[in-house]
């Protein structure tokens, strides 16, 4: 009787894992709801865009393997062409802003509503500039970027935009990541932009789509405690050289966003699971929807009721305080860029470090860490600590094959 029970719950709990995954999976994945609502705009022709044929017609461009963490927010593998790249498609509406976790709302009744027929170019840009004086502030450059977004929406190079292609613009431009994508095209570790429908949008590929070379299914994340996980992680991490120069990767990132040529932007979520490398061992950024401009950011936090701390938290690391006086977050984001990524790189880099850096490596991070935003000369020590890690770490690796 015993053998039997004990056979019995091993069946239990594996058909109840089985369960769990299968359900997970259809609730995340959900490529073929999204592909069919793109193609039905676009054979409608709502919108237009160099990736609607190879989707909706020749299918030449199709989904591979789920990497979906939200079912709102839909990521493939994909190929395109036989070539191989990311896809990525907006699915859920949201009703309202929920502070916790998106400040992208998106209303299906209203999707790919704007510009309206009749919208001339000039007005076109007019409404973009619009939209970017909000999202980043008065920007001197603006108009620049402007131009830009108008040659990125010309799919077909054609020299003009026609209204699905500026339908297809402008749904994708209330995306953050797509626009810091634009703004970021000729950086090496932004990944670069192969076409779009509506607002799903294809990037490059990343062969390796974690930072640790190893990604847990969703499911699974959410029972596996974080010091395990990370224990597992640097099993199938790559050799310190390497995991040295994605690091160095990660921070020139950091100086990529950190004063750009169109404003600050804060990274809200600087977890494993958003970075990627290839096979040279360059990281690539793989999610980058939880980086927001700064100006945008407080201007939706600030005056936003709380009761504690915990109430002025926007995706996992972007963090205000709670004004007990008045009961309101104020807009000063606490922790810099560079202490959320010297954050994630401690137990990455220090784990197998060469013991000949090792004391001076940890030293560094912890300094790093320890960066406010309101600190005295924050910009001036920031840049000090940055420059000390990346030169301790190619130091270290310059005369070996990872350089």
């Amino acid at each position: 009787m015993k053998y039997l029970f004990f056979s019995w719950l091993v069946v239990f709990v594996g058909s109840w894992i089985i369960y769990v995954q299968y359900s997970t999976y259809t609730e995340l994945c959900r490529g073929k709801d999204c592909k069919k609502i793109i193609c039905d705009k676009y054979k409608t022709g709502v919108i237009d865009g160099p990736a609607c044929n190879s989707l909706c017609v020749t299918e030449t461009l199709y989904f591979g393997k789920c990497l979906s963490t939200k079912p709102s927010n839909q990521m493939y593998l994909g190929i395109w062409d036989n070539l191989p790249g990311v896809v990525k498609c907006q699915m859920e509406q949201k009703l309202h802003l929920d502070f916790g976790t998106e400040l992208e709302p998106r209303k299906e009744i209203v999707l790919f509503d704007k510009p309206t027929r009749g919208t001339t170019v000039q007005k076109f840009k007019e409404m973009v500039y619009s939209l970017f004086k909000a999202k980043l502030g008065d920007q001197g450059n603006l108009s620049e970027l402007v131009n830009l977004i108008l040659t990125v929406a010309d799919g077909d190079k054609d020299g003009q935009v026609s209204l699905g292609e500026a339908k297809s613009a402008w749904a994708l431009l209330q995306l953050n990541e797509f626009l810091l994508m634009v703004i970021l095209q000729d950086k090496e570790h932004t990944p670069k932009l192969m076409g779009f429908c509506g607002d799903l949008y294809v990037t490059e590929s990343v062969d390796h789509a974690s930072l640790y070379g190893l990604s847990l299914p969703w499911a699974m994340e959410r029972f596996v405690p974080s010091g395990l996980s990370s224990s597992m992680g640097q099993l199938f991490a790559p050799a310190w050289p390497r995991k040295a120069k994605i690091a160095i990767g990660l921070l020139e990132f950091v100086e990529d966003v950190f004063h750009g040529p169109y404003g600050n932007f804060l990274m809200c979520d600087t977890s494993a699971r958003t970075l990627g490398y290839n096979s040279r061992y360059d990281l690539k950024m793989l999610d980058m929807r939880k980086i927001v401009p700064e100006t945008n950011l407080k201007e939706l936090i600030k005056d936003r009721h709380c009761e504690s701390d915990l109430d002025c938290v926007y995706g996992t690391d972007c963090r205000t305080s709670c004004d007990q006086s008045t009961m309101k977050c104020t807009s000063e984001v606490i922790q810099p860029n560079l202490a959320k990524a010297c954050q994630l790189l401690k137990d990455y880099l220090l784990h197998g470090a060469p013991s000949e850096i090792r004391e001076e490596l940890e030293k560094q991070l912890y300094s790093c860490i320890a960066l406010k935003v309101t600190a005295h000369q924050m910009e001036m020590e920031h840049s000090l600590i940055l420059n000390n890690l990346k030169t301790l770490l190619w130091k270290k690796i310059s005369y070996t094959n990872d350089s």
